[in-house]
């Protein structure tokens, strides 16, 4: 089946810059965490471009009217990090949408009725991971167009299997690299996030 997921690379020199820095074997853990957190802001404000809600309102300001573009605070926005990566990378677009609700627990048992949702993955190797947590939104009814996925990197065969499942699917990331290792790691890619990050997971 072909491929017909949305995968946006944004050609940003910003975003190419700080995806060499994760890329770069000898960057210290808190320069590869800040390069995350980049990452995360930039592909975050490339996704909500054209799909928060907003609208246009008549403003009065002190020598006048005029019209202005709103965000719609009445639909709710949660973020679903995969750890410990994924979670870095909120830590950086916390201030583009600092009123999203975080679910740290992984997908929630209830999400609002019509809620927009935000997903984050440091990486995209197999796409099994990614398959899991979309498996439990379809579960709870949540159609992929509701859904951004954004990650600082991603493999082409894992692209592939989510959207042989999820053709909807749109995802954000900084590139694609183009193979797996045989131990699932992706090729030349950025390492492990955890051991990086030098995070210890209980």
């Amino acid at each position: 089946m072909a491929m017909t997921l949305h995968v946006v690379i944004p050609p940003h020199p910003l975003i190419g810059h700080w995806l060499s820095i994760l890329r770069i074997e000898t960057s210290p853990p808190p320069i590869y965490a800040t390069a995350l957190e980049q990452l995360g802001k930039w592909l975050t404000y490339e996704a909500l471009r054209d799909w928060l809600p907003n609208s246009k309102k008549e403003i009065q300001t002190e020598r006048g009217i005029v019209e202005g573009i709103l965000i719609k605070n009445d639909i709710s926005l949660i973020v679903i990090p995969n750890l410990p990566g994924g979670l870095q990378m909120w830590q950086g677009a916390r201030e583009i949408i600092p009123n999203a609700k975080l679910s740290l627990g992984g997908v929630p048992k209830v999400i609002e009725k019509k809620a927009g949702i935000i997903i984050y993955f440091d990486q995209i190797g197999s796409g099994e991971n990614v398959l899991e947590v979309m498996k439990k939104l379809k579960k709870l009814d949540i159609d992929s167009k509701r859904i951004r996925l954004i990650t600082s990197l991603a493999c082409s065969k894992g692209l592939q299997i989510i959207g042989e499942s999820y053709p909807d699917l749109r995802i954000y990331a900084s590139c694609v690299d183009p193979t797996l290792s045989k131990e699932g790691n992706i090729i030349p890619g950025i390492g492990d996030p955890t051991l990086r990050l030098n995070t210890i997971i209980t």
